[in-house]
């Protein structure tokens, strides 16, 4: 059974955890590090994947009011459309090495969606799949979005977990491209505050479960 390291950070700047992937997955590739997992949360922040790149029909808000808030509208490396992340949305990077066994990228996906799966259901949450789409719903509402890159089987970028976030934030976008959809947390299922703290220690669990790893915590330095 392989070691994964979690490494636990607070607020980081989307740009920054972007560039701290890209260190350790070479770090990876060269078995510098073992596979490890990266939590933390983004200040506000609006992500366009591989789907969206250069594209605006599915960001809502104008200019002026991204500009307002302080919002950046980042294009990055992960598959997937458009993304909102912000305070109260637990974000999860692994950064694994899939070989020789799980170099299947729908299996991959799928296992991700059952970490969030399982977490939720440790808060008494429901949480499933819909035919067709990614992620983690709870009926037409998407609690868990997933969104990945995957570089000679090492893996990177993810899945945001919404724990307690300010759902108004995604009325400035389509949420990963798919109208008509609602978007859900954990808190609001709840009726209840819910910590990140609480979850990241319920990620950690079923992310030891699902992906069959013993676990090391890593205080970053």
């Amino acid at each position: 059974m392989r070691t994964l390291e979690v490494l636990c950070f607070g607020t980081v700047a989307y740009r920054d955890a972007v560039e701290l992937q890209r260190t350790l997955v070479e770090d990876r590739r060269r078995d510098r590090v073992p596979d490890l997992l990266l939590l933390l949360e983004h200040p506000h922040v609006i992500t366009r994947g591989a789907g969206a790149r250069d594209r605006n029909d599915h960001i809502l808000a104008d200019r002026a009011t991204l500009s307002a808030e302080t919002i950046d509208v980042i294009d990055t490396g992960r598959g997937g459309d458009v993304t909102y992340h912000g305070p109260g949305q637990l974000v999860g990077y692994p950064i694994l090495d899939l070989k020789p066994d799980r170099c299947d990228v729908r299996r991959y996906v799928r296992d991700l969606e059952e970490v969030m799966i399982h977490a939720a259901a440790r808060f008494g949450v429901a949480a499933g799949r819909v035919d067709g789409l990614t992620g983690v719903w709870v009926g037409k509402a998407k609690l868990g979005a997933i969104g990945v890159r995957i570089s000679r089987w090492i893996t990177s970028h993810g899945f945001a977990f919404n724990v307690d976030p300010d759902l108004s934030r995604f009325g400035m976008i389509v949420p990963c491209g798919i109208p008509n959809r609602g978007v859900t947390s954990l808190s609001a299922q709840l009726r209840q505050s819910v910590k990140i703290a609480d979850v990241k220690a319920a990620v950690v669990t079923s992310f030891s479960e699902v992906f069959d790893r013993v676990v090391r915590p890593v205080v970053p330095t």
